[in-house]
């Protein structure tokens, strides 16, 4: 527990601590490039906002991004069109790569967006952020501009939860504090300080990121965070308190598939570990209760099978 304090305490970071106008000056020196990536699937009335303020804060007031990038989906909306409209890049998830082929999942638009981007610092911001901000990205690129043993930061923040028409100030994040802390905290204690390891805003030095595989749905945040101490160590790692992240909540069945999903790429990487062996496969299929049109009772089907794109950099090599 102590090393976990210390860690703690050591690499976690508040994003006041990073002023555009040092961050400006750091970036120039070192001749650092930045890209920004946001992922969106039927993000209408969102990601304009997202791509919109990020854009005024960051290329039009200020030099600190040098593209941002909206990665749609394959969506059935107007967000290509809203997207487009706030002045941003805007490019269709399955016309990245052609060659590599596309699959659905919120991983697969991260991977198919680092492919597509060139930043030699990356940041990935969710599009659904009501209270977006430039803190969202500069409090992100902070460490990774000032420190150079830093190589990946994760995003802190407190989640308000709206209950009806109530919003408490806390009490969002629900697959993060019942399913994946402790799972960290059983398996991977040395990545226990992280306040919000299922974070949607992150940021990586390029070289590292292209050496991650990419898991397609929503196990990526859990499996990059494994495979960087695995592969990097923890030390690599730095997160950064963003203050207070508003957004829309899930319904509780999605949440499950979305814990199902987790809790599979855990055990993935336990089993790629030689930390555990099972003697029976786990099984895929996610039985959800459901009132049919009658009101009788029923289950509904969902296959959970975590797929993922290998390491970009591997990807290339082998092309």
């Amino acid at each position: 527990m102590e090393e976990t304090l210390a860690r703690f305490a050591g690499r976690t970071h508040h994003h006041a601590d990073f002023a555009i106008p040092d961050l400006l000056e750091r970036r120039a020196a070192a001749g650092t490039t930045v890209s920004v990536v946001i992922p969106a699937r039927n993000e209408e009335g969102r990601v304009g906002r997202v791509a919109g303020t990020l854009r005024a804060a960051l290329i039009d007031a200020v030099p600190l991004v040098d593209e941002i990038v909206v990665v749609d989906g394959d969506s059935t909306d107007a967000t290509a069109a809203e997207a487009e409209a706030a002045g941003v890049r805007v490019l269709r998830q399955s016309h990245i790569l052609p060659e590599a082929g596309t699959g659905s999942g919120k991983g697969e638009a991260l991977w198919k967006g680092l492919a597509a981007t060139t930043g030699d610092l990356v940041v990935f911001v969710d599009a659904d952020i009501e209270d977006i901000h430039a803190r969202f990205v500069t409090g992100l690129l902070g460490p990774l501009l000032t420190d150079p043993a830093v190589e990946f930061v994760k995003a802190t923040y407190d989640r308000p939860l709206r209950l009806g028409d109530e919003r408490r100030p806390r009490g969002g994040g629900r697959v993060t504090e019942l399913l994946a802390r402790p799972l960290l905290a059983t398996f991977w204690p040395e990545l226990s300080w992280l306040a919000q390891p299922l974070s949607g805003e992150y940021a990586g030095r390029r070289s590292l990121l292209e050496s991650l595989p990419f898991v397609r749905g929503y196990g990526i945040e859990l499996a990059m965070l494994v495979d960087i101490a695995d592969r990097h160590g923890v030390d690599v790692i730095a997160q950064v308190d963003l203050d207070v992240r508003v957004h829309d909540h899930q319904p509780l069945d999605a949440l499950g598939r979305m814990a199902s999903e987790i809790l599979q790429v855990a055990l993935q990487r336990l089993a790629a570990q030689g930390r555990m062996v099972l003697t029976d496969p786990p099984s895929s299929l996610l039985a959800q209760p459901i009132r049919d049109a009658a009101g009788d009772l029923a289950l509904s089907p969902f296959e959970i099978s975590p797929s993922e794109r290998p390491p970009l950099a591997d990807w290339r090599a082998a092309r």
